[in-house]
């Protein structure tokens, strides 16, 4: 009870100074159903026409709102995924395992990390069109997971770090493979960083855009970012509250990811669990 009293400065404090942005969030959400009369503050009519590009027909230069999201949830499911697919085996072996080269590939991974996107672009760009992944989804899938591994990788063994050798040496003892060991024994103990390095995959490439603007122009592979982008180009009179409704449209995953999985998010710093 007490200790509940002492937080209470504190969370006015913190409060207070999240008032602009709650406010922000607010007047963004009002403005999506709402119109406003030209030159007042405050909304005079309810409606729901800003969402209209919910039910809209695909027109030419714009697709169907459904078919990208649909390929943005490809996009963000699929780079997640081999992420931490990859990223569980490389971050054990280079945590475990005494192998040659051991300092230098970890150097070389941390130093990859280091570039940004916008300063390799050109040469993927040529890379992909050599390949023949030019404008495609595919294409900026590999791109993305290419750039997120390193970190992700990083991230895993910092996790298998903090898991005692003790657990490996007493699986192995008993007769299990190394294989089993790291399934039933390792595994378990990495979960938080397992969980955290999928959701931050995922939210890293959801809100992408300098990939798929770039490297897959073409609308058949839009994402939502793009989506969003073009919603306002070249146009002399842009609906700047269907722009809003758009990218509340556009948020709403992320909100939810983060109200369910917030803790998962939090222990990414906890490590493994002694046990």
């Amino acid at each position: 009870m007490s200790s509940n009293f002492r937080s209470w400065p504190m969370t006015l404090l913190l409060g207070f100074l999240s008032l602009p942005i709650i406010v922000m969030m607010v007047y963004l959400f009002v403005d999506t159903v709402t119109d406003t009369t030209a030159g007042s503050l405050i909304p005079d009519r309810f409606t729901l026409e800003h969402w209209r590009f919910l039910f809209d027909a695909p027109q030419a230069g714009r697709s169907n709102i459904w078919s990208v999201t649909l390929n943005t949830f490809i996009f963000a499911c699929s780079t997640s995924a081999i992420v931490v697919m990859t990223s569980l085996t490389s971050g054990y072996a280079l945590s475990r395992l005494n192998m040659p080269y051991r300092r230098l590939l970890l150097g070389g991974v941390l130093t990859l990390h280091a570039f940004p996107t916008v300063t390799l672009i050109i040469s993927i760009f040529l890379m992909l069109q050599m390949t023949g992944l030019y404008n495609s989804l595919l294409g900026v899938i590999l791109v993305k997971t290419a750039l997120e591994l390193p970190l992700g990788i990083w991230v895993m063994k910092g996790f298998y770090d903090t898991v005692p050798w003790e657990i490996e040496m007493a699986g192995l003892t008993d007769g299990a493979s190394r294989f089993t060991v790291w399934r039933r024994l390792v595994l378990p103990q990495v979960h938080p960083g397992l969980a955290a390095l999928g959701l931050f995959s995922f939210l890293a490439a959801w809100s992408e855009y300098i990939l798929p603007q770039v490297l897959a122009p073409d609308g058949a592979s839009q994402v939502l970012a793009t989506y969003l982008q073009n919603l306002i180009k070249d146009d002399r009179a842009p609906d700047f509250n269907m722009f809003k409704s758009v990218g509340l449209f556009y948020a709403m995953p992320v909100m939810i990811i983060y109200l369910i999985f917030n803790q998962k998010l939090m222990n990414i710093y906890g490590g493994g669990t002694k046990g």
